[in-house]
Protein backbone atom coordinates (compact mmCIF):
# COMPACT_ATOMS: atom_id res chain seq x y z
CA UNK A 1 0.00 0.00 0.00
CA UNK A 2 1.44 3.36 -1.00
CA UNK A 3 1.59 5.90 1.80
CA UNK A 4 0.24 9.45 1.43
CA UNK A 5 2.69 12.02 0.13
CA UNK A 6 2.82 13.83 3.47
CA UNK A 7 1.73 12.31 6.75
CA UNK A 8 1.97 15.24 9.18
CA UNK A 9 -1.02 17.51 8.75
CA UNK A 10 0.37 20.64 10.33
CA UNK A 11 3.32 20.71 7.92
CA UNK A 12 1.34 20.65 4.65
CA UNK A 13 0.43 23.76 2.64
CA UNK A 14 -3.12 22.46 2.43
CA UNK A 15 -3.53 22.30 6.18
CA UNK A 16 -2.13 25.82 6.48
CA UNK A 17 -4.53 27.07 3.79
CA UNK A 18 -7.41 25.45 5.62
CA UNK A 19 -6.36 27.04 8.92
CA UNK A 20 -6.22 30.47 7.26
CA UNK A 21 -9.73 30.25 5.82
CA UNK A 22 -11.80 28.07 8.17
CA UNK A 23 -12.37 27.44 11.85
CA UNK A 24 -10.45 24.54 13.42
CA UNK A 25 -13.38 22.17 12.91
CA UNK A 26 -13.46 18.82 11.11
CA UNK A 27 -16.91 17.76 10.01
CA UNK A 28 -17.90 14.10 9.91
CA UNK A 29 -21.02 12.80 8.18
CA UNK A 30 -23.04 9.60 8.41
CA UNK A 31 -26.25 9.72 6.35
CA UNK A 32 -28.58 6.75 6.15
CA UNK A 33 -27.14 5.53 2.86
CA UNK A 34 -25.89 2.44 4.67
CA UNK A 35 -25.59 0.91 8.14
CA UNK A 36 -22.41 2.23 9.70
CA UNK A 37 -20.75 2.88 13.05
CA UNK A 38 -17.33 2.91 14.71
CA UNK A 39 -16.20 2.86 18.31
CA UNK A 40 -15.95 6.64 18.09
CA UNK A 41 -19.42 7.35 16.75
CA UNK A 42 -22.70 5.49 16.47
CA UNK A 43 -25.39 7.58 14.73
CA UNK A 44 -28.60 7.83 16.70
CA UNK A 45 -31.01 7.85 13.75
CA UNK A 46 -29.77 6.03 10.63
CA UNK A 47 -33.01 6.95 8.86
CA UNK A 48 -32.53 10.71 9.23
CA UNK A 49 -31.33 11.23 5.65
CA UNK A 50 -32.13 8.63 2.98
CA UNK A 51 -31.52 8.14 -0.76
CA UNK A 52 -34.48 7.66 -3.11
CA UNK A 53 -34.38 6.44 -6.71
CA UNK A 54 -37.09 7.80 -9.01
CA UNK A 55 -36.25 5.12 -11.59
CA UNK A 56 -36.07 2.09 -9.32
CA UNK A 57 -33.17 -0.10 -10.44
CA UNK A 58 -33.35 1.07 -14.07
CA UNK A 59 -30.55 3.01 -15.77
CA UNK A 60 -30.17 3.47 -19.52
CA UNK A 61 -26.39 3.87 -19.47
CA UNK A 62 -25.05 0.80 -17.66
CA UNK A 63 -21.75 2.56 -17.04
CA UNK A 64 -18.70 0.31 -16.74
CA UNK A 65 -18.03 1.28 -13.11
CA UNK A 66 -21.58 0.79 -11.81
CA UNK A 67 -24.08 -0.91 -14.14
CA UNK A 68 -26.90 0.41 -11.93
CA UNK A 69 -25.69 -1.48 -8.84
CA UNK A 70 -25.54 1.73 -6.82
CA UNK A 71 -29.31 2.03 -7.25
CA UNK A 72 -29.83 -1.22 -5.35
CA UNK A 73 -29.06 0.56 -2.09
CA UNK A 74 -31.67 3.25 -2.65
CA UNK A 75 -35.35 3.31 -1.77
CA UNK A 76 -37.46 3.06 -4.89
CA UNK A 77 -40.67 4.94 -5.57
CA UNK A 78 -43.23 2.15 -5.81
CA UNK A 79 -45.77 1.93 -8.60
CA UNK A 80 -48.66 2.58 -6.24
CA UNK A 81 -47.22 5.79 -4.74
CA UNK A 82 -45.51 8.96 -5.89
CA UNK A 83 -42.42 10.73 -4.57
CA UNK A 84 -44.42 12.94 -2.20
CA UNK A 85 -46.26 9.98 -0.70
CA UNK A 86 -42.99 8.13 -0.25
CA UNK A 87 -41.45 11.14 1.46
CA UNK A 88 -44.44 11.44 3.79
CA UNK A 89 -44.14 7.76 4.70
CA UNK A 90 -40.40 8.06 5.33
CA UNK A 91 -40.89 11.18 7.43
CA UNK A 92 -43.25 9.25 9.70
CA UNK A 93 -40.36 6.84 10.30
CA UNK A 94 -37.91 9.54 11.35
CA UNK A 95 -36.54 10.84 8.04
CA UNK A 96 -36.15 14.59 7.62
CA UNK A 97 -34.00 14.76 4.49
CA UNK A 98 -33.84 13.05 1.10
CA UNK A 99 -31.33 12.55 -1.66
CA UNK A 100 -33.48 12.30 -4.79
CA UNK A 101 -31.54 10.38 -7.42
CA UNK A 102 -32.03 7.57 -9.91
CA UNK A 103 -30.71 6.01 -13.08
CA UNK A 104 -29.72 8.11 -16.06
CA UNK A 105 -31.38 8.60 -19.41
CA UNK A 106 -29.43 8.33 -22.67
CA UNK A 107 -28.87 12.09 -22.52
CA UNK A 108 -26.96 11.85 -19.24
CA UNK A 109 -29.52 13.20 -16.77
CA UNK A 110 -31.80 11.73 -14.12
CA UNK A 111 -35.46 12.06 -15.28
CA UNK A 112 -36.61 14.69 -12.80
CA UNK A 113 -39.08 16.75 -14.81
CA UNK A 114 -42.16 14.86 -13.63
CA UNK A 115 -40.90 14.90 -10.03
CA UNK A 116 -40.70 18.67 -9.68
CA UNK A 117 -44.25 19.13 -8.38
CA UNK A 118 -43.67 16.38 -5.81
CA UNK A 119 -40.41 17.97 -4.70
CA UNK A 120 -42.19 21.30 -4.27
CA UNK A 121 -44.78 19.66 -2.00
CA UNK A 122 -42.08 17.87 -0.01
CA UNK A 123 -40.35 21.18 0.64
CA UNK A 124 -43.52 23.19 1.33
CA UNK A 125 -45.80 20.73 3.13
CA UNK A 126 -43.30 18.47 4.86
CA UNK A 127 -40.42 20.96 5.33
CA UNK A 128 -37.95 18.20 4.47
CA UNK A 129 -34.53 18.87 3.04
CA UNK A 130 -34.17 17.76 -0.55
CA UNK A 131 -30.84 17.37 -2.33
CA UNK A 132 -31.06 16.24 -5.94
CA UNK A 133 -28.55 14.20 -7.92
CA UNK A 134 -29.26 15.51 -11.39
CA UNK A 135 -26.62 14.35 -13.81
CA UNK A 136 -26.35 16.60 -16.87
CA UNK A 137 -29.07 19.26 -16.73
CA UNK A 138 -31.08 21.06 -19.40
CA UNK A 139 -32.24 24.68 -19.06
CA UNK A 140 -35.78 23.55 -18.18
CA UNK A 141 -34.54 21.23 -15.42
CA UNK A 142 -32.21 23.85 -13.95
CA UNK A 143 -35.02 26.41 -13.92
CA UNK A 144 -37.47 23.89 -12.47
CA UNK A 145 -35.13 22.82 -9.66
CA UNK A 146 -34.65 26.45 -8.68
CA UNK A 147 -38.38 27.14 -8.78
CA UNK A 148 -39.28 24.26 -6.43
CA UNK A 149 -36.55 25.25 -4.00
CA UNK A 150 -34.25 22.25 -3.81
CA UNK A 151 -31.59 22.66 -1.15
CA UNK A 152 -28.77 21.74 -3.54
CA UNK A 153 -27.93 19.87 -6.73
CA UNK A 154 -25.19 17.24 -6.95
CA UNK A 155 -23.59 16.10 -10.20
CA UNK A 156 -20.42 14.34 -11.28
CA UNK A 157 -18.08 16.54 -13.30
CA UNK A 158 -16.04 14.59 -15.85
CA UNK A 159 -13.00 16.24 -17.38
CA UNK A 160 -12.12 13.81 -20.17
CA UNK A 161 -14.12 13.07 -23.30
CA UNK A 162 -12.64 9.55 -23.34
CA UNK A 163 -14.13 8.77 -19.93
CA UNK A 164 -17.52 10.17 -20.94
CA UNK A 165 -17.51 7.93 -24.02
CA UNK A 166 -15.83 4.75 -22.77
CA UNK A 167 -17.01 4.53 -19.16
CA UNK A 168 -20.35 6.35 -19.19
CA UNK A 169 -21.32 5.41 -22.77
CA UNK A 170 -22.53 8.93 -23.43
CA UNK A 171 -22.40 10.85 -26.68
CA UNK A 172 -21.40 14.02 -24.84
CA UNK A 173 -18.26 16.06 -24.18
CA UNK A 174 -16.80 17.91 -21.22
CA UNK A 175 -18.55 21.02 -22.54
CA UNK A 176 -21.91 19.47 -21.65
CA UNK A 177 -20.82 19.12 -18.04
CA UNK A 178 -19.42 22.64 -18.00
CA UNK A 179 -22.74 23.87 -19.41
CA UNK A 180 -24.60 22.13 -16.59
CA UNK A 181 -22.53 24.01 -14.04
CA UNK A 182 -23.30 27.26 -15.84
CA UNK A 183 -27.03 26.59 -15.98
CA UNK A 184 -27.20 25.78 -12.27
CA UNK A 185 -25.07 28.80 -11.37
CA UNK A 186 -27.37 31.05 -13.42
CA UNK A 187 -30.28 29.86 -11.27
CA UNK A 188 -28.40 30.58 -8.00
CA UNK A 189 -28.75 26.94 -6.96
CA UNK A 190 -26.28 25.50 -4.48
CA UNK A 191 -23.99 23.35 -6.58
CA UNK A 192 -22.29 20.29 -5.09
CA UNK A 193 -19.98 18.93 -7.79
CA UNK A 194 -18.38 15.51 -7.37
CA UNK A 195 -15.06 14.44 -8.85
CA UNK A 196 -14.43 10.69 -9.01
CA UNK A 197 -10.71 9.88 -8.81
CA UNK A 198 -9.61 7.01 -11.02
CA UNK A 199 -12.86 6.77 -12.94
CA UNK A 200 -11.03 5.93 -16.18
CA UNK A 201 -10.38 2.28 -15.27
CA UNK A 202 -8.42 3.16 -12.15
CA UNK A 203 -6.28 5.81 -13.86
CA UNK A 204 -6.29 9.58 -13.54
CA UNK A 205 -7.63 11.15 -16.72
CA UNK A 206 -9.51 14.42 -16.66
CA UNK A 207 -9.69 14.92 -12.89
CA UNK A 208 -7.49 18.01 -13.06
CA UNK A 209 -9.55 19.42 -15.93
CA UNK A 210 -12.72 18.77 -13.91
CA UNK A 211 -11.24 20.74 -11.02
CA UNK A 212 -10.49 23.64 -13.36
CA UNK A 213 -14.07 23.60 -14.61
CA UNK A 214 -15.47 23.58 -11.09
CA UNK A 215 -13.23 26.44 -9.97
CA UNK A 216 -14.86 28.72 -12.57
CA UNK A 217 -18.23 28.61 -10.77
CA UNK A 218 -19.53 29.56 -7.29
CA UNK A 219 -19.91 26.02 -5.99
CA UNK A 220 -21.07 25.37 -2.45
CA UNK A 221 -18.95 22.30 -1.69
CA UNK A 222 -16.67 20.02 -3.67
CA UNK A 223 -17.04 16.32 -2.93
CA UNK A 224 -14.14 14.05 -3.83
CA UNK A 225 -14.83 10.34 -4.18
CA UNK A 226 -12.63 7.50 -5.34
CA UNK A 227 -13.32 4.58 -7.64
CA UNK A 228 -14.65 1.54 -5.80
CA UNK A 229 -14.49 -1.55 -8.05
CA UNK A 230 -17.89 -3.24 -7.81
CA UNK A 231 -18.41 -6.97 -8.18
CA UNK A 232 -20.21 -7.86 -11.41
CA UNK A 233 -19.08 -4.81 -13.36
CA UNK A 234 -16.40 -4.49 -16.07
CA UNK A 235 -14.23 -2.74 -13.46
CA UNK A 236 -14.57 -5.52 -10.90
CA UNK A 237 -10.83 -6.32 -10.94
CA UNK A 238 -9.55 -2.80 -11.61
CA UNK A 239 -7.50 -1.50 -8.65
CA UNK A 240 -8.40 1.99 -7.40
CA UNK A 241 -5.83 4.75 -7.90
CA UNK A 242 -2.90 4.78 -5.44
CA UNK A 243 -3.26 6.66 -2.17
CA UNK A 244 -0.40 9.02 -2.96
CA UNK A 245 -2.04 10.16 -6.21
CA UNK A 246 -5.32 10.75 -4.38
CA UNK A 247 -3.50 12.67 -1.63
CA UNK A 248 -1.83 14.83 -4.26
CA UNK A 249 -5.25 15.63 -5.70
CA UNK A 250 -6.53 16.54 -2.22
CA UNK A 251 -3.66 19.03 -1.98
CA UNK A 252 -4.33 20.39 -5.47
CA UNK A 253 -8.03 20.82 -4.74
CA UNK A 254 -7.29 22.67 -1.50
CA UNK A 255 -4.89 25.02 -3.30
CA UNK A 256 -7.32 25.58 -6.19
CA UNK A 257 -10.35 26.20 -3.95
CA UNK A 258 -8.85 27.76 -0.80
CA UNK A 259 -12.14 29.16 0.55
CA UNK A 260 -14.53 26.44 -0.65
CA UNK A 261 -15.45 23.51 1.56
CA UNK A 262 -14.05 20.23 0.27
CA UNK A 263 -15.22 16.88 1.62
CA UNK A 264 -14.12 13.30 1.13
CA UNK A 265 -17.36 11.57 0.16
CA UNK A 266 -18.76 8.16 0.98
CA UNK A 267 -17.54 6.46 -2.20
CA UNK A 268 -14.01 5.20 -1.53
CA UNK A 269 -12.23 1.88 -0.97
CA UNK A 270 -12.49 0.13 2.39
CA UNK A 271 -9.93 -1.41 4.74
CA UNK A 272 -6.40 -0.11 5.20
CA UNK A 273 -6.68 2.12 2.14
CA UNK A 274 -9.66 3.91 3.63
CA UNK A 275 -7.68 4.73 6.78
CA UNK A 276 -4.80 6.13 4.71
CA UNK A 277 -7.16 8.17 2.53
CA UNK A 278 -8.98 9.59 5.54
CA UNK A 279 -5.71 10.57 7.21
CA UNK A 280 -4.58 12.23 3.98
CA UNK A 281 -7.86 14.17 3.85
CA UNK A 282 -7.15 15.56 7.32
CA UNK A 283 -3.49 16.17 6.51
CA UNK A 284 -4.16 18.13 3.32
CA UNK A 285 -6.80 20.41 4.75
CA UNK A 286 -10.11 18.97 3.61
CA UNK A 287 -13.10 20.09 5.66
CA UNK A 288 -15.07 16.89 6.14
CA UNK A 289 -15.25 13.13 5.74
CA UNK A 290 -18.26 10.87 5.23
CA UNK A 291 -18.29 7.62 7.21
CA UNK A 292 -14.85 8.17 8.77
CA UNK A 293 -12.62 5.15 9.23
CA UNK A 294 -11.97 3.79 12.69
CA UNK A 295 -9.75 6.18 14.64
CA UNK A 296 -10.01 9.13 12.25
CA UNK A 297 -12.13 11.30 14.54
CA UNK A 298 -9.48 11.02 17.25
CA UNK A 299 -6.77 11.58 14.63
CA UNK A 300 -8.42 14.89 13.71
CA UNK A 301 -8.55 15.84 17.39
CA UNK A 302 -4.83 15.11 17.67
CA UNK A 303 -4.24 17.62 14.85
CA UNK A 304 -5.99 20.32 16.84
CA UNK A 305 -9.38 20.05 15.13
CA UNK A 306 -12.74 19.90 16.89
CA UNK A 307 -15.04 17.21 15.43
CA UNK A 308 -18.59 18.11 14.50
CA UNK A 309 -20.80 15.11 13.72
CA UNK A 310 -23.76 15.19 11.34
CA UNK A 311 -26.29 12.52 10.42
CA UNK A 312 -26.73 14.07 7.00
CA UNK A 313 -25.20 13.76 3.56
CA UNK A 314 -21.77 15.44 3.36
CA UNK A 315 -23.17 17.79 0.71
CA UNK A 316 -25.21 19.69 3.33
CA UNK A 317 -22.27 21.65 4.67
CA UNK A 318 -24.31 24.80 5.29
CA UNK A 319 -26.90 23.13 7.52
CA UNK A 320 -25.07 23.81 10.75
CA UNK A 321 -24.81 27.51 10.10
CA UNK A 322 -27.62 28.68 12.33
CA UNK A 323 -30.22 26.32 10.87
CA UNK A 324 -32.84 24.89 13.21
CA UNK A 325 -32.72 21.68 11.17
CA UNK A 326 -29.13 21.02 12.17
CA UNK A 327 -28.61 17.74 14.05
CA UNK A 328 -25.36 17.55 16.02
CA UNK A 329 -24.59 14.24 17.69
CA UNK A 330 -23.16 14.18 21.19
CA UNK A 331 -19.41 13.69 21.42
CA UNK A 332 -19.76 11.84 24.72
CA UNK A 333 -17.61 8.76 24.70
CA UNK A 334 -15.12 10.04 22.15
CA UNK A 335 -11.71 10.21 23.78
CA UNK A 336 -10.11 13.62 23.71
Amino acid sequence: MTAPTVSTSGSTPGFATRSSNFDDVMEFYAPGLKRWETSEWKPTNPRRFLPVSVTGSACALQCDHCQAKVLDGMISVKAEENLFELAKRLQAGGTDGLLVSGGSTRTGGVPLLFQLDHIARIREELSMRVVVHSGVVSPIIAEGLAKVGVDAVMLDIIGADETIRDVYHLDLTTEDFDRSLALLADQDIRIIPHVVLGMHYGKFLGEHRALEMIAAYPVSTLIIVILVPLVGTPMEHIPPPPVDECADFFAEARATLPTTKINLGCGRPMGAMKIELDRAAVDHGLNGIAYPAEGIINYAVEQGLRPDLYEYCCSLTWVGEGSTGYQQVSLEGISQ
